[in-house]
């Protein structure tokens, strides 16, 4: 699950990482506020007014401003507010701004020593440890860095028995600081690393980590990604979902507990079983199509959750037709054909052409339920038969 800047910025708070200090704002006059607020509790003399959605790219889009004054604060707030932010993560339609964080700014007048890293916390799945991945050339996309100047990209693999203190001197020293920036570095990195383990997150980037004119380390940005598996024990972090974020497909794929994953394909495609998924997008290359999505209705799939399953398919108008490809192990493909030509019924309207394939327990016994519902559905028993109908649709 993704979260909010500011919302990560306050797990971070919690866990003794240093952030800048802000707010979050839902109208102009609560920016004011907020903004008010810092100058008179920090003495900051600028105020950066970040645009708050789920993409990154948000300042090349027009979505973070500073302000040296309150009067630009409104200004800057009201210009944000409401806007469509189109960055290269959010694609040509862009985000609707519902909500802005109002924080205290990284750069003063007259202070030029500030200095930007990179770092984040993620899996190496290749050895199925965390890993800190950091660098020197922070502020700026990672990728780009990556591939321009590769020996600047640094990694730290993590025992499972934690993050050691030497591997955060090593950090620090790889990061090329010294003194008091050298050791609050070593504190940020096993504070921003306790975080990570804390929240059961997937992902922490923060870029920039910020070394200001004092030798102070703060995270200056956040990005927070938490593992959807493990929201049951974070309450908290759980209510901090933004529905108005997420892609009504998978909004409504998650409503119904269905797993699904929106593609840019041509076909869409239903299966009970994660393997079982990505043979069939297999298939549908195979013959010639693109799969539009994955979406796993599970090992139960009945009439509801083939129903959910239609209806989050078909609001992809790049769909030009359905593939269902059902193993009948744990439920049997009778009941699954029933659920099926039930699903049809109700969905209605269903325009597209719809090929399920049956194999399994009780698959001839489903395919003649379907085959005789008179419904225009084409059934098949083996994956070339499944192949062939899709290539002659697409």
């Amino acid at each position: 699950m993704n979260i909010h800047e500011y919302q990560a910025k306050s797990i971070l708070r919690e866990a003794g990482v240093p952030v800048p200090a802000g707010d979050v704002a839902f109208t102009v006059e609560e920016a004011v506020g907020c903004a008010m607020r810092i100058m008179s509790e920090t003495g900051t003399d600028t105020i950066a007014v970040k645009a708050q959605i789920h993409a990154g790219g948000r300042g090349k889009g027009g979505g973070v401003k500073i302000a040296k004054s309150i009067e630009e604060v409104a200004v800057f707030a009201e210009q944000i507010l409401g806007m469509n932010l189109i960055t290269h993560q959010t694609g040509p339609k862009g985000k609707l701004v519902r909500k802005l964080l109002v924080e205290q700014g990284i750069y003063q007048k007259g202070v030029s020593e500030v200095k930007e890293f990179y770092m984040s916390i993620l899996l190496n799945r290749a050895s199925g440890t965390n890993m800190i991945m950091y660098s020197p050339q922070g502020g700026m996309d990672i990728e780009a860095v990556a591939a321009n100047t590769p020996e600047l990209i640094f990694k730290e693999e993590i025992d499972p028995l934690g993050i050691q203190s030497f591997q955060a001197r090593r950090i620090a020293f790889n990061l090329g600081l010294s003194g008091k920036a050298f050791s609050q570095m070593v504190k940020f990195v096993i504070a921003l690393y306790g975080a990570y383990l804390k929240a059961d997150a997937s992902l922490f980037e923060i870029n920039p980590v910020v070394k200001n004119s004092s030798d102070d380390i703060f995270a200056a940005d956040a990005k927070v990604n938490v593992d959807d598996n493990a929201l049951f024990r974070h309450s908290i972090i759980e209510a901090m979902r933004d529905r108005d974020e997420e892609d009504p497909a998978e909004l409504e794929a998650s409503d119904n507990n269905l797993n699904f994953v929106k593609l840019d394909g041509n076909v869409g495609c239903m299966v009970n079983g994660a393997g079982l998924a990505m043979a069939t997008m297999d298939i549908i290359k195979l013959s010639g199509g693109d799969p539009a999505n994955f979406l796993d209705v599970g090992g139960g799939a009945n009439a509801k959750t083939v129903a959910a399953g239609f209806r989050i398919i078909l609001k992809d108008p790049n769909v030009k037709a359905i593939l269902v490809n059902i193993f009948g192990g744990i439920v049997r493909c009778d009941r699954v054909a029933q659920g099926i030509v039930d699903a049809y019924k109700e969905v209605g309207n269903i325009s597209v052409p719809v090929i399920v394939r049956l194999q399994g327990t009780n698959a001839n016994e489903g395919k003649e339920l379907i085959d005789g519902s008179g419904l225009k559905v084409s059934t098949a028993t083996t994956l070339q038969e499944a192949a062939h109908l899709v290539k002659s649709v697409v």
